[in-house]
């Protein structure tokens, strides 16, 4: 469904755009590595799979291309690696798609470092979509300095982690049915008391600046090493013009060592 409103959306605009998509999470097949139970868009419930053998990417693909109404997909994303194909064979098929001209570029989402390196060795990566923030920093040990090397590009997804980091979730925080971020340990206890209180220290420098947290937050990350771009939510064109802004200016040396300083304090038991 969200390929056919974004085909509706660039036509007679291909040339505009880019145009980034994914492949290898099915909800039509028991084929693959069972990941978590869905809903589909009719209400009715759904099992989720991790498959990206050789023929279902090549399948995905025309079927994005029919979907988008366009050629071409200018960066083609495997959602998640799927242990039961080999990554080689993936690949395979995604260079394939390359020397047809129906993508050109191959990107991998959630990916380790050695999956990266296994990846790399069929087809050029251009970028590693993978989460990152403040207070989830782990793809600085392996990730960031493989893809430094190489050359790849890193997409940071939940810069904010999923709102947390946006100063406005408290203890007494009314989540809506469904949302199931209550349960997540950044959300809970000592955990979310920690977060705030850090936020509440680098909160002048966002005051000094005139900007929001959360624009200071995203500045931040955007800021580090080998990070390409940052992924961030709206659900209103408001918050699209807030986070668009929060790339509009530098830090100094100064703000930086200010928060990486409290950062290297923060203890959280994650």
């Amino acid at each position: 469904m969200s390929e056919k409103i974004v085909g509706d959306a660039i036509k007679g605009k291909r040339d505009k755009v880019q145009i980034l998509t994914k492949y290898g999470l099915r909800w039509d097949t028991d084929k693959g590595k069972f990941f978590f139970p869905s809903v589909s868009n009719e209400g009715k419930p759904v099992r989720m799979y991790k498959y990206a053998s050789k023929t279902n990417v090549i399948n995905e693909c025309e079927e994005s291309l029919q979907r988008l109404g366009i050629d071409y997909i200018d960066l083609y994303q495997i959602h998640w690696s799927d242990p039961t194909t080999p990554i080689e064979e993936t690949m395979e098929a995604v260079e394939l798609l390359i020397q047809q001209g129906k993508i050109i570029a191959s990107g991998v989402c959630n990916y380790t470092a050695d999956e990266m390196k296994r990846a790399d060795q069929v087809v050029s990566l251009a970028s590693n979509q993978v989460p990152y923030s403040m207070v989830k920093r782990d793809i600085e040990n392996e990730v960031v300095p493989f893809c430094l090397k190489n050359e790849i590009g890193i997409l940071a997804y939940s810069p904010l982690q999923r709102g947390v980091l946006t100063g406005k979730i408290t203890h007494d925080y009314q989540f809506n049915k469904g949302d199931n971020r209550q349960n997540l340990p950044y959300y809970q206890g000592d955990n979310l008391d920690t977060i705030n209180q850090f936020l509440q220290k680098i909160k002048p420098i966002a005051d000094d600046r005139k900007m929001s947290l959360t624009q200071l937050v995203i500045n931040w990350t955007l800021k580090q090493p080998g990070i390409t771009c940052v992924l961030v939510g709206a659900r209103s064109p408001e918050q699209v013009d807030e986070n668009i802004k929060a790339a509009g200016f530098d830090l100094t040396e100064q703000e930086m060592k200010t928060i990486n300083s409290e950062l290297d304090n923060l203890n959280l038991a994650i």
